[in-house]
């Protein structure tokens, strides 16, 4: 009965509700759609923000002022109309008056959307339509060499690190961070003078059609698909459908010049004999040998036909070296001498959030929280393996957007956490924890597993939680809009 109260509490307090909405607005990117669907669902608004807080972003000012102002004045009216009953018996006045006002979070929660809809419709769709078509131009009349990277994961790590090997010997443009899709091109496609040798292009695949039209509209002269994996199945429907977009790069690029991330064994079905494979073992004839992985850092030597060269790198992981090596064997094939792609190698930084190492009260945390897939899960789980350290902890809320392949992928992120033996996994309570702890009873997970039922809390004293000497390996996120 607390709870209940508390929860009708936030849902009928002025003050609490319009930062909530705006919360769910900003976390759903604004889609009316995805937020409603989150709205109708939620049973208590209290448990709403619950890993993260309100970003107070322009637009979450503007949204937040209208739905004060809008609530406001309907409360207002509500009370205007039972004064009108009770003074000059206005029909219904009471029953009217009560509905306008107990209806408030309802009405607001939905009218939020008015001026997000209307706005996409009569201005955001046409004003990206007519850059997406001006962009297309730019990009094909541009001559630079023309990389896309597409890829159910890995594509923003591996774009960075094209451009820090790449950037010491050529004029390399990419796009910026994670802006991966067709307005995002477009915005990019403005930044650029002409006088480039060579754009790296990341493609953010969404639902069917998104490769191939990114294809057509950028003119891609290579391509790199970095690997195939469980995601955004609530468009995609299946693994196999979210191939076929992903492979459409290899198609308009009548398969020349097309390289394949072959450690990911969903590409298998895929790959034609004219694609330039990588993988741990090498890339385009280079060999890989003397691997060494280290909280520090990655390193190797390549080989080919009696050429060598030796790199080190601070990106961490078995699952680098495939990268690492296309963008040397790559390098070699653009002119780069071997001193500047070494110095490219040992210049490339972990990108945000992607097997980020840092230290904390005296141990090491591996920041991977924006990986989201099954792959991803494999890389982390060999590198709690590879790595040596007192205690290993492992922390993780599970994937979203993995559609019918739920239960099997947490089944099988179980039994790989289990394999890699950590002596603690940490898991965020939500809909697929039962599933990871069963995976993790199939692998005869012999260490301690402890279930977090407040994340935000957990995340924030981890300083409190780490000892020296710990390694402690965190995977993924899980946004608020997700049960």
């Amino acid at each position: 009965m607390k709870n209940f109260i508390k929860a009708v509490l936030v849902f009928y307090t002025p003050k609490t509700y319009p930062k909530t909405l705006v919360y769910m607005l900003q976390n759903t990117e604004y889609q009316p759609a995805a937020y409603l669907k989150w709205f109708w669902r939620t049973q208590n608004f209290n448990k709403v923000m619950i890993r993260r807080t309100l970003e107070k972003t322009k637009a979450a000012k503007q949204l937040l002022l209208g739905l004060y102002v809008g609530i406001t004045i309907q409360l207002i009216l509500g009370v205007l109309i039972i004064y009108l009953w009770h003074w000059h018996n206005l029909p219904g006045g009471l029953v009217f008056g009560i509905a306008v006002i107990v209806s408030y979070p309802v009405t607001w929660a939905h009218l939020v959307t008015i001026p997000l809809i209307a706005g996409r419709l009569l201005i955001v769709e046409p004003n990206q339509k007519a850059k997406i078509l001006a962009s297309e131009n730019v990009f094909k009349k541009h001559r630079a060499i023309k990389v896309a990277i597409a890829g159910s994961y890995g594509k923003t790590s591996m774009k960075e690190l094209l451009l820090s090997v790449l950037s010491e010997g050529k004029n390399v443009a990419a796009t910026p961070a994670n802006m991966n899709v067709a307005t995002s091109h477009a915005i990019f496609a403005q930044s650029l003078t002409g006088a480039e040798d060579i754009l790296l292009i990341e493609y953010g695949e969404g639902a069917p059609g998104d490769v191939k039209r990114f294809s057509q509209t950028t003119h891609p002269t290579h391509g790199i698909i970095t690997g195939l994996a469980p995601a955004h199945l609530d468009h995609y429907k299946t693994v196999e459908a979210a191939g076929e977009d992903i492979f459409s790069l290899a198609q308009y690029l009548d398969n020349q010049n097309v390289y394949v991330n072959s450690d990911s064994p969903l590409t298998e079905s895929f790959i034609r004999p004219e694609f330039g494979l990588y993988n741990q073992y090498g890339a385009l004839g280079w060999i890989v040998s003397d691997t060494k992985i280290a909280l520090k850092g990655t390193s190797f030597t390549l080989k080919k036909a009696g050429k060598e060269i030796t790199v080190h790198s601070s990106l961490i992981g078995r699952h680098q070296v495939g990268p690492i090596a296309l963008s040397v064997a790559l390098a070699k094939h653009f002119g780069l001498t071997d001193e500047q792609i070494i110095a490219g190698v040992a210049s490339a930084k972990p990108f945000e959030h992607r097997m980020q190492a840092y230290q904390l009260s005296g141990g090491w945390v591996i920041d991977d929280t924006y990986n989201g897939n099954i792959e991803g899960i494999r890389a982390g789980t060999q590198l709690l393996i590879d790595l040596s350290a007192k205690r290993k902890i492992y922390v993780t809320p599970g994937l979203v957007d993995q559609g019918k392949e739920t239960k099997t992928v947490h089944l099988e992120m179980g039994r790989l956490i289990a394999a890699a033996e950590p002596d603690l996994v940490v898991l965020m309570k939500n809909s697929v924890t039962q599933f990871i702890q069963e995976g993790l009873e199939f692998g005869n997970f012999k260490g301690i597993v402890r279930v977090e039922e407040n994340p935000l809390q957990f995340y924030n004293n981890l300083r409190e939680f780490i000892a020296a000497g710990d390694l402690v390996i965190m995977q993924n996120d899980w946004p608020d809009n997700y049960s």
